[in-house]
């Protein structure tokens, strides 16, 4: 019974019929942001979501019946359950953020989609050498920080009087919102040489470190398409070789079977 159950769980109808379930939950849940809509189509909203609920519910049961145990070694099980979980948790003042995370679902469709789980891969793939990156950005951030309040904290204390608004303010500078304009100009109207700090520090954390960052999540997306490319290769060439294999064997049958029916002759 637990075998006929766990392959109508993984028929793609049933797969696809989840995900389509939650693709419209999705909706729901920003349908819900909308006062105006509310104000129209709330009783329908706040049924279809929780008939979208009681869906997951089953699904969720259907899983721990089938699987049993091996329900919770795979990952998406477990956000899964954890989702659903959170949103049977009474809808209290404190809980009502909690309970919004149910739209989080939604990333099953990178579980769904061959391009969407080829990127998602290529991120996490990337990152250990992101963690290098960022912790490189983040000496730089602190040296510009401590050189920003040092140089300009007595003139422009509300963007760089201590060493958070100066981090703040060389954020928003790498960003390069409203940088020239904004904060660049104004300092360098009080201090004339303050754009030998600003060109350097734009020049090396937004054109040098953001695109590193950039290379390694390009190169770590090629390297799951060409690990992709070679599985799919070696899935291929297993298939030849046993149709090869079968081939042989009713050839060797072939030539066999007239000695054999000459032997019984004799």
């Amino acid at each position: 019974m637990r075998a006929k159950l766990e392959a109508f769980l993984l028929r793609d109808r049933v797969r696809y019929a989840i995900l389509g379930v939650i693709i419209f939950n999705a909706i729901l849940l920003g349908l819900e942001t909308s006062p105006s809509v509310m104000a129209t189509w709330g009783p329908v909203i706040k049924f279809l979501d929780t008939v979208c609920l009681v869906i997951f519910i089953i699904e969720i049961g259907l899983k721990l019946v089938a699987f049993g145990p091996r329900f919770f070694r795979d990952g998406w099980n477990i956000f899964d359950f954890l989702i659903v979980a959170i949103a049977l948790l009474p809808a209290t003042q404190g809980l009502a953020v909690l309970r919004a995370m149910r739209v989080l679902r939604v990333f099953r469709v990178l579980n769904a989609a061959p391009s969407l789980r080829r990127v998602v891969e290529g991120f996490v793939t990337a990152l250990p050498g992101m963690a290098s990156v960022f912790l490189l950005m983040a000496i730089i951030f602190y040296i510009g920080a401590v050189m920003a309040t040092k140089l300009f904290g007595d003139a422009f204390p509300d963007w760089f009087g201590t060493l958070g608004r100066s981090g703040y303010s060389l954020f928003q500078v790498m960003t390069l919102e409203s940088w020239s304009m904004g904060i660049a100009r104004p300092v360098m109207a009080e201090y004339p040489y303050a754009w030998a700090f600003f060109v350097p520090f734009i020049m090396v954390t937004t054109f040098a470190v953001v695109n590193l960052l950039v290379g390694l999540i390009v190169n770590s997306m090629q390297d799951a398409h060409q690990e992709e490319g070679n599985a799919a290769t070696d899935e291929y060439r297993l298939k030849v070789l046993d149709r090869l294999e079968a081939i042989e064997r009713r050839l060797d049958q072939a030539t066999h079977q007239p000695s054999d029916s000459a032997e019984r002759k004799k």
